[in-house]
């Protein structure tokens, strides 16, 4: 077949990926039919999405890009990151002081200069480090950079010193703890405990309008998109495969002349910046970042979505990211004392009975059914990463 009518390394990308076309179908529908069904269909329809709803779906679409980001390290390269959640708040951060800088005089103290909490804290001048936020492009640009340059300072130091396992997953945890420390303190200029709130607006629109709110759930459904291409592409490549030497045997790609350090550090800037963005589309939709993001709980939940929903695959990050959620969101109201003991339970379940995931799981269902391509579920999975 000619080489013009195969297209180019996208399409060839999403058409070798039969479980990514079908993710990628399914996100685009609800990417464009959530929001229309929100502003054209009237209330008392039943094709009516409330605002409440479309919002809290947008924050799952958020949650599956971290899960994505997470399983990008963890599936393809090994490195087990107990603190994605840092990397996931810096980003909202970046985003919630663009959002605080554009309220101006329209906040309790009708300071044009500076947010609310610093006038009540008797701030007399904006610091150094706020300086640029009121421009949307800076903003966007430290939503990558602050997580990019934080995971490649932290990865240099840990990948060149061989801190592997265990270890790394402790390090890593120290490290959003240590960050939830910084940034409870009021003289960090970030809030302190209360974070960043009481937004106004975004590139000039009203953040509480249904279009607005409609706007960032499509960008949120079209960043997951190209998060799950970006780290298929990255996987299926030839990088990819040495990822996997690595996480299968890193002593013995260090043997055949591989800079281990190099692809580890690379996969996990990338993975951090992906953290970022989810945490810049999240703030707008939910209103407010605060040092509770860096809970060290929160990372440990990342990790349950992509266990559940299937190491190692991509789109069961994302299939993980939104069911774990989507049950928390209803336990916590049914039985809201029960939740952290069933999030536990389902971890251990799925380690002990669920390797693969509920993606593996199907596939093993395929697979004693007897049909067409069927195979073991771990092959079937294997194949389908």
């Amino acid at each position: 077949m000619n080489d013009s009518f195969k297209g180019g390394p996208l399409t060839r990308l999403i058409m070798n990926d039969q479980a990514g076309r079908r993710l990628l179908g399914v996100l685009l529908a609800i990417s464009i039919l959530v929001p229309l069904s929100n502003l054209l269909m009237p209330e008392g329809s039943i094709l009516h999405v409330s605002t409440f709803t479309m919002t809290l779906l947008g924050k799952y679409l958020c949650y599956a890009l971290l899960a994505v980001a997470v399983d990008l390290i963890w599936g393809y390269c090994g490195i087990l990151s107990l603190g994605h959640g840092a990397f996931f708040a810096l980003g909202g951060y970046a985003m919630g002081m663009y959002l605080m800088r554009q309220i101006g005089d329209r906040g309790v103290y009708a300071n044009p200069e500076l947010p609310d909490f610093m006038v009540f804290l008797n701030w007399t001048e904006l610091p150094w480090y706020w300086y640029g936020f009121d421009q949307f492009w800076f903003a966007m640009v430290m939503v990558l950079a602050a997580p990019g340059i934080l995971a490649f300072v932290f990865g240099a130091l840990a990948f060149r010193s061989r801190v592997t396992g265990v270890y790394l997953s402790i390090i890593t945890q120290a490290l959003t703890y240590a960050l939830l420390l910084a940034f409870f303190r009021n003289d960090m200029g970030f809030g302190g405990n209360n974070g960043l709130t009481d937004f106004k607006d975004i590139l000039g629109f009203d953040l509480q309008a249904d279009t607005t709110r409609a706007a960032l759930f499509f960008s949120s459904g079209l960043a997951l998109m190209m998060g799950y291409l970006i780290s298929r592409y990255i996987v299926t490549s030839k990088l990819g495969r040495v990822l996997v030497a690595i996480r299968d045997s890193e002593s013995r790609a260090r043997f055949m002349g591989y800079r281990v350090e190099h692809y580890k550090l690379f996969v996990f800037v990338v993975s951090a910046m992906l953290a970022g963005v989810a945490g810049a589309l999240y703030v707008p939709q939910v209103g407010i970042i605060n040092p509770g993001e860096f809970s060290p709980i929160n990372s440990i939940e990342i990790i349950i979505w992509v266990a559940v929903g299937g190491r190692g695959t991509l789109f069961g990050a994302v299939i993980g990211a939104i069911l774990v959620n989507y049950a928390k969101t209803y336990f916590t109201g049914a039985f809201a004392e029960l939740w952290l003991f069933l999030l536990g339970g389902l971890f251990v379940l799925t380690t002990l009975y669920l390797p693969k995931g509920v993606v593996g799981l199907w596939a093993q269902i395929k697979g004693k059914m007897g049909g067409p391509g069927s195979g073991s579920g771990s092959e079937k999975a294997e194949g389908q990463a």
